[in-house]
């Protein structure tokens, strides 16, 4: 079973699956999204790497925190870039009885990968971020096509694998109503989707951009107010999901 590399953990995670969940960020990733708030994990530079063994010894010392559905969720970075790794984890999480979560942009997937699949097997939930459903502006915001994503969003469907859909709103980039009727449009033809977030984009990561000394993309870009999340919602039809929801 190969080596995880390991950017960082976090060890109380309410917002990435259901519970409190133990967080383990992978380095690497394939998409430059414009807006990206971890630019530190595109590359394998100050990841420590671990086995899934020692990965899963460290968050079973928080076991007894996770009420209400808590466990393991595997972020990044791109998890799937580490499919292997995902893959090895999650089928010994599953051993030890440990919810297991996914949270991906799927761009690794390919309906020919076994690792990939396997990672998405053992896995009990998928929260999924589709950056953008048009694929031209998909590869306009992230460096590439989007046609594997919504393939991957179709064999989750297919899986009947429960997910939680996500789409950070950006000003001037994915909010336009054309997009999200589209998006809406897909989402209610999978079939599988629990829950429908709209994530707010903020501009935190500056400080992250000059310190790796990489220009920040959306130098201009404002962050949207309240009224344009809740139009979002409601063309979305966040409301229409009834999957699990916060306490």
């Amino acid at each position: 079973m190969p080596l995880g590399r390991i950017r960082s953990v976090e060890s109380f995670g309410s917002v990435d699956g259901p519970g409190l969940r133990y967080i383990v960020f992978l380095a690497g990733c394939r998409l430059r999204c414009l807006y990206c708030h971890n630019p530190e994990t595109w590359g394998a530079a100050g990841a420590e790497e671990k086995s899934a063994e020692a990965v899963l010894a460290a968050a079973l010392r928080f076991r007894p925190y996770w009420k209400g559905g808590g466990g393991i969720t595997v972020s990044g970075g791109e998890p799937l870039v580490q499919a292997d790794f995902v893959a090895g984890l999650f089928r010994l999480a599953k051993e030890a009885g440990v919810s297991t979560c996914l949270d991906t942009a799927g761009e690794p997937f390919s309906r020919t990968d076994d690792a990939v699949l396997r990672a998405i097997a053992a896995s009990d939930l998928v929260l999924l971020d589709i950056k953008h459903i048009d694929p031209e502006k998909h590869e306009a915001l992230t460096g590439r096509r989007n046609e594997n994503i919504l393939d991957f969003a179709r064999y989750l469907a297919k899986e009947k694998k429960p997910v939680w859909l996500r789409h950070v709103l950006v000003p001037g980039l994915t909010d336009d109503a054309l997009s999200l009727n589209r998006l809406a449009r897909f989402a209610r033809s999978l079939g599988n989707i629990e829950r429908f977030e709209v994530l707010p984009y903020h501009a935190m990561a500056r400080a992250k951009y000059e310190k790796l000394h990489i220009p920040y993309p959306l130098p201009e870009t404002r962050e949207p107010r309240t009224d344009d999340i809740r139009r979002a919602e409601e063309i979305l039809g966040v409301a229409d999901y009834q999957g699990w929801r916060k306490k």
